[in-house]
């Protein structure tokens, strides 16, 4: 079946006159009438019905029109996506993100490259660890911002952004809102509501309670449903310093700086970057994470600077040197 002649088609099904669809077609009456009939044989059934001057689908033409429709539709969107990545109208760049890592963290960086990528078109993924890095290796995606990653494939390059502590998250009327820190036995008293994907609470209970399971009341896989729990007074979250914050919350640190993470940066060893991916990876390596960014009004929690190897900061995605002066150009 030849694209030409689902297009042959749709012109006599949609002016049910064969000298009036070769004319929208811009061929002979002929050689319409010969892509349909070959049309036809393809589909093994007779598509238009025509006896003098009437000219009308027949039942399988009727069937087979809407199907037909998106066909040549969908061709033709695939050919015009073609050439606009041909012309670079359009620089696709999909951005995994850990369950536990707020898409806050990417806006700077895209809005940087946004500045000299034309057509920047950014998808943002949502998944564990361990699925990203999956999606990776499929090519699903071209990046990936994780926490903590167990077994990392030799394939995969990784870097390491920032290093950040796990903060308490509650409501101010809450009974531990009033105290400069909070200690890890203070959390074996309280109601934890849980992000759904994240292992912090597991963390602390494999790391200090390993006999006594702590209270996880409320489990959700939105970190805002969770805040609105929590600034209703029903627990405390243990989240990452980064995480914009509902501003009727307060964030007060756990005692002795004992639950961290880092965040690193993934991408495909060996395989050959976009310009749109080649200019993310630098923004995010070369970036202070330490600078405060407020995010739509809410809080953004202060990230410890990373303090990287000369040789690691000082390269391109693809270990090339960068500039002496740090810029992401």
């Amino acid at each position: 079946m030849e694209l030409h002649q689902v297009r042959y088609f749709l012109a006599v099904a949609s002016t049910l006159n064969f000298t009036r669809a070769a004319e929208q077609c811009n061929v002979t009456q002929p050689a319409l009438t010969k892509g349909v009939q070959k049309l036809e044989q393809r589909l093994g059934g007779q598509l238009i019905y025509r006896e003098r001057q009437l000219t009308q689908l027949t039942d399988l033409g009727k069937e087979v029109l809407p199907m037909l429709e998106r066909t040549l539709a969908s061709a033709e969107a695939v050919r015009r996506t073609a050439k606009e990545f041909q012309r670079k109208e359009v620089a696709p760049l999909k951005i995994g993100l850990a369950t536990c890592i707020s898409a806050s963290l990417v806006l700077d960086p895209i809005a940087e490259i946004a500045k000299f990528v034309p057509g920047l078109h950014v998808e943002l993924r949502e998944g564990a660890a361990e699925k990203l890095v999956e999606l990776l290796l499929e090519g699903e995606i071209n990046a990936a911002m994780v926490g903590d990653v167990q077994d990392m494939p030799a394939r995969i390059d990784d870097w390491l952004l920032f290093e950040e502590r796990y903060v308490a998250v509650l409501a101010p009327t809450h009974q531990l809102a009033n105290r400069p820190s909070i200690s890890i036995d203070d959390l074996r008293e309280t109601v934890l509501l849980e992000r759904a994907g994240c292992d912090v609470a597991r963390k602390i209970q494999r790391s200090y309670f390993p006999e006594e399971p702590l209270q996880l009341g409320y489990c959700s896989g939105h970190d805002l449903h969770l805040q609105h729990m929590a600034a209703a007074g029903f627990g405390v979250i243990l989240a990452p310093e980064h995480m914009p914050r509902l501003p009727t919350l307060k964030t007060i640190p756990l005692e002795g700086d004992s639950v961290s993470r880092e965040v690193r940066l993934l991408a495909v060893q060996g395989r050959r970057y976009s310009p749109a991916l080649d200019a993310f990876v630098k923004a995010a390596r070369l970036r202070d994470w330490s600078v405060e960014v407020p995010y739509r009004g809410m809080p953004h929690a202060a990230l410890r600077r990373w303090r990287a190897r000369p040789h690691d900061h000082y390269t391109h995605a693809d270990g090339q040197p960068l500039p002496a002066n740090r810029s992401a150009a």
